[in-house]
């Protein structure tokens, strides 16, 4: 998907994905969110849905309906943070149930409520990560922004966006420097040893990451498995 630029400041829009299957509903925020010109829209039904699109795209923030047919809002916002999405997640619930939330790691907005607050909250949040949009690293053709999710490739006017797992196992292994990196070590660097986790999980992110960024992903030139593990060229 290309990517679209606010033509008033020349900067990427933001990605929003917005998690609601009440099709009126959705429809209005999201033609009210586009107006602003800030940010770009994509939509997801259920929540099943906004896990898929998630795990393999990168979002700046997440919208999401409490009532959604196949889980509650708040146990997708619950599923996402355990698989390490950390983008801002705003939750809109009805009228007085925001108080009985436990709203730690999200926001909490009761409907009805004016756009106008909605677009406030997302920008304040957003503004917040991106403090630290300076940091800037040089990997092969690329220019990796790690705290915005993207490798940009100005000679082949390419924009890449990765998911959060995708951009911490960069991260991590850009720190290793030309060092190689066992597995398990960065496995439990980015998933924290979780129950059910394993090394094929490593590979099926390895996988999608160099089809992302690799020319030949079956010749790797910039993430490199190495005997007992991977190494970033950079």
């Amino acid at each position: 998907m290309a990517t679209r630029l606010n033509p008033d400041t020349m900067t990427l829009a933001k990605r929003i994905l917005l998690v609601d299957g009440a099709t009126p509903l959705r429809q209005s925020l999201s033609d009210q969110l586009r107006q602003s010109g800030d940010f770009e829209i994509e939509a997801a039904e259920t929540g099943a849905d906004a896990l898929a699109r998630v795990a393999v795209a990168g979002y700046d923030a997440i919208v999401i309906e409490a009532a959604l047919t196949d889980m509650s809002g708040r146990e997708l916002v619950r599923r996402l943070r355990d698989e390490g999405e950390r983008c801002p997640l705003v939750l809109l619930t009805a009228a007085g149930a925001g108080a009985a939330l436990e709203s730690t790691g999200f926001d909490v907005l009761a409907k009805p409520f004016r756009i106008g607050v909605l677009l406030t909250l997302l920008r304040s949040r957003l503004s917040q990560v991106g403090r630290d949009l300076d940091a800037v690293f040089a990997i092969g053709p690329y220019s990796f922004r790690p705290a915005a999710k993207l490798m940009l490739d100005p000679a082949a006017d390419r924009t890449v966006r990765l998911t959060e797992k995708e951009t911490a196992i960069l991260q991590f292994l850009y720190r290793a420097g030309q060092s190689v990196t066992g597995r398990e070590a960065l496995l439990g660097a980015i998933w924290g040893y979780q129950a059910g986790i394993d090394t094929h999980t490593l590979e099926t992110h390895v996988y999608r990451l160099r089809r992302k960024i690799e020319t030949d992903p079956a010749n790797a030139r910039i993430l490199i498995t190495e005997p007992g593990g991977y190494r970033l060229v950079t």
